[in-house]
This record gives structure tokens, sequence and C-alpha cells, in this order.
């Protein structure tokens, strides 16, 4: 009797070649598709842009601008301002004391 673990590792692998021509032969078709309507690749057809390429000089003036914003933001004190303290009137405090031997 054979090994079930290499029999289930053959059909995996005849299902992979297969699936893996059947991938290739959908690829030609949606080229030649593409090439019907014009489209010259993948990329324009799924909307995707070239990445933009800086100048040295534009990374460096970037960077600068981020080192000045940085600098500014540890300048400034991060501390929020206080809240000022609450403070009960005496009539206040005196209606709270009487509800409270009422209890």
């Amino acid at each position: 009797m054979p090994n079930t673990a290499s029999l289930n590792r053959s059909i995996l692998e005849t299902a992979l070649t297969a699936l893996e021509d059947r991938k290739e032969e959908l690829d030609r078709m949606i080229a030649g598709a593409r090439r019907g309507l014009g489209m010259r690749s993948a990329a324009k057809a799924s909307g995707r842009t070239r990445q933009r390429v800086l100048s040295d000089e534009a990374r460096a003036r970037i960077a600068a601008a981020q080192r000045k914003r940085w600098a500014a933001a540890k300048k400034e004190p991060a501390v929020a301002p206080k809240k000022a303290k609450r403070v009960l009137s005496a009539e206040a405090r005196k209606r709270i004391a009487e509800a409270q031997k009422a209890e």
C-alpha cells in the first residue's frame, strides 16, 4: 500500500503544474485582449503609475525642511496648559454637608 503523504504530495504537485499551465494560457489571452484594446502593458490597465524619481537636490530640500520642522517641534513645550482648579462656594459646601447628614 502506498504512503498517504507521498500520494498527497504527488497529487498536489500534479495539480500545481496544471494550474501553472492554465495561468500561462490565461496570461496569453489577457495580453491578446489588451493588444486588441490598444493597451501596452498591465501597469496601464490596472491604473498604476510610475514611481517618481527625485533629484538629489530635491531630496536635500525635503530633508532640510523636515529637520527644520522637527527642531521647531522640539523647541516648543509639549506640556498642556493647566486647568483652573475648581472651588466650591461656601453655600455649595453647606448644601452638600446637609445632604450627607440627611442620608
